[in-house]
């Protein structure tokens, strides 16, 4: 056997228990999550495409480290973490003329939000969203999931918000009424690094 082939051969274990670990780690990011006022199970990674998944990755920009940039059009939300880093995260969006663009920022927080239609959905669907004017508290059936942040422009809410889902499905497609979703498990994450005033912004095609 030639030195080359032995050496390949023994650095097969090397690198298949580094795909190991690297699975094992990413199911780790989206584990039980019992401490929720609303447990959270975790989520089966098979069914969620590894593009989705949040992660470390290289990304150029020119904004600051704690900027929130939402590349609308990929379906990616990236928090920048400075020196050519960020934190990527999969997301759902808008559909066609229901979509922020532009710079924002967090103008406040809040865990497992109370869902309130805005007055441009009561105008479009009453009959479905009429009953919930006065607010829906935050829980498993909550449209917003376990956190929201509110997108905010020169002190006004823009009513377009950051937030879990509680159809994780739609994650990577464009079908909300404009907001932003992610899984929930990503939008705990996300708002444990976000700060009320950290600059959003919404990229759009």
């Amino acid at each position: 056997m030639t030195l080359s082939r032995r050496g390949l051969i023994f650095g097969m274990p090397l690198f298949l228990a580094g795909c190991k670990t690297n699975q094992v780690d990413q199911q780790a990011l989206y584990g039980d999550k019992l401490d929720e006022r609303h447990p959270l199970p975790r989520v089966a990674l098979d069914k969620i495409p590894p593009e989705l998944r949040r992660q470390e990755v290289a990304y150029q920009t020119q904004e600051a480290p704690g900027t929130v940039v939402v590349d609308t059009p990929a379906r990616r939300l990236y928090y920048v973490l400075g020196n050519g880093r960020a934190i990527r995260y999969g997301v759902g969006v808008g559909r066609n003329g229901y979509a922020l663009a532009g710079n924002a920022y967090v103008g406040r927080k809040a865990e497992w939000p109370t869902w309130t239609p805005t007055p441009n959905m009561l105008r479009r669907d009453p009959e479905k969203n009429m009953k919930y004017a006065g607010g829906l508290p935050g829980g498993p059936n909550n449209p917003l999931g376990a956190r929201a942040m509110y997108l905010y422009r020169a002190g006004n809410d823009t009513m377009f918000r950051l937030h879990g889902t509680n159809q994780p499905w739609s994650i990577g497609q464009a079908m909300s009424s404009g907001c932003v979703r992610m899984m929930n498990h990503d939008v705990i994450d996300l708002y444990d690094r976000v700060k009320v005033g950290d600059r959003v912004v919404v990229l759009q095609a």
